[in-house]
């Protein structure tokens, strides 16, 4: 078992030009490492090169230069067994209208040559949740039974690493539950599984590692608490007794607003003031606190703040 499941060196994608479009570098050198058996989680705004990104991975786009490891198969050099180490379930409900769940599961196995006494089509099928559908045709299925369809379709292998291309997009609470469990169940069967999303707190609470690329470039690769970390300011939240009459003093960098008639925010960098020093100073202007709550910073201030810029030229 390789330390990374995927390791991508200097990968460099350049469309070519074509009609009024002038040629595009989709990904400029991009490095790479997903260590094995983590959820990490791949993020970035629109066209920022995760689906060509993708796309290299599943072998459906040819790299322009650079490297790509799967699970220890050099792309290059192995093809077959790089691809066969990876399932994708990309974003479009691309599905063939003329076979049954069970029937595309046993096709999709046969093309990976996985032996008819080592399929687990109907397995998988209740794993999803589609065991009822198994004979149905696609055209009678939702969206969201439709989007675990893909990921059954990606099983079938039994792939070493699952590439999940915005996968709850379009389905609705129960099913997104659903599709997490699975994800979860999978992890824990030792599945590494790279995720994009745009929902970031799906991200945050799901990933152990998430890298973020914007134009082309990662602008970040790390642990998820230590990228949530790179936001320095925190919010400290107070309910008090009675309404204040005025915002208090606060010391200098701290900021203050009142969410509520009694429920004071304080603002503050961790590297400017403490949180008992700041309800010590409340109090010490007379108002009495009967709740205490912080809030951390989140996935979404972090993201924000690295892709609103864009790099320059």
């Amino acid at each position: 078992m390789p330390l990374n499941a995927i390791e991508v060196r200097s990968l460099v994608k350049t469309y070519a030009a074509t009609g009024r479009e002038p040629a595009k570098t989709a990904l400029k050198g991009i490095d790479l490492d997903v260590p094995t058996g983590s959820i990490f989680g791949l993020l970035g705004p629109n066209g920022a090169g995760k689906s060509t990104f993708i796309n290299i991975l599943a072998g459906l786009v040819t790299k322009t230069s650079g490297s790509v490891r799967i699970w220890g198969f050099d792309q290059d050099v192995n093809p077959r067994q790089s691809r066969a180490a990876i399932g994708v379930v990309p974003q479009e409900l691309n599905i063939d209208p003329f076979f049954t769940p069970f029937d595309l599961l046993e096709v999709q196995a046969g093309l990976y040559g996985v032996p008819k006494a080592r399929r687990r089509s109907m397995e998988i099928l209740t794993r999803v949740g589609l065991a009822d559908k198994a004979r149905a045709y696609p055209r009678t299925l939702s969206g969201g039974m439709r989007r675990r369809l893909l990921v059954a379709k990606a099983m079938v292998h039994e792939p070493a690493v699952l590439v999940l291309d915005e996968p709850t997009a379009g389905v609705d609470i129960e099913l997104r539950q659903m599709m997490w469990d699975y994800v979860r169940e999978l992890h824990a069967a030792g599945t590494t599984v790279i995720l994009t999303t745009h929902y970031l707190e799906e991200a945050e609470a799901m990933c152990d590692r998430i890298a973020i690329i914007n134009h082309g470039e990662v602008v970040a690769c790390e642990e998820t608490p230590s990228l949530l970390s790179r936001i320095d300011s925190k919010t400290l939240l107070l309910r008090l007794a009675r309404e204040p009459g005025c915002l208090p003093e606060v010391p200098e960098g701290v900021t203050a607003e009142l969410r509520a008639p009694d429920l004071l925010a304080l603002r503050y960098p961790r590297s400017v003031a403490r949180a008992p020093d700041l309800v010590a100073a409340v109090q010490a202007e007379g108002h009495e606190i009967t709740d205490i709550e912080t809030e951390e910073p989140r996935l979404e201030q972090v993201f924000l703040e690295l892709t609103r810029a864009r790099p320059t030229a």
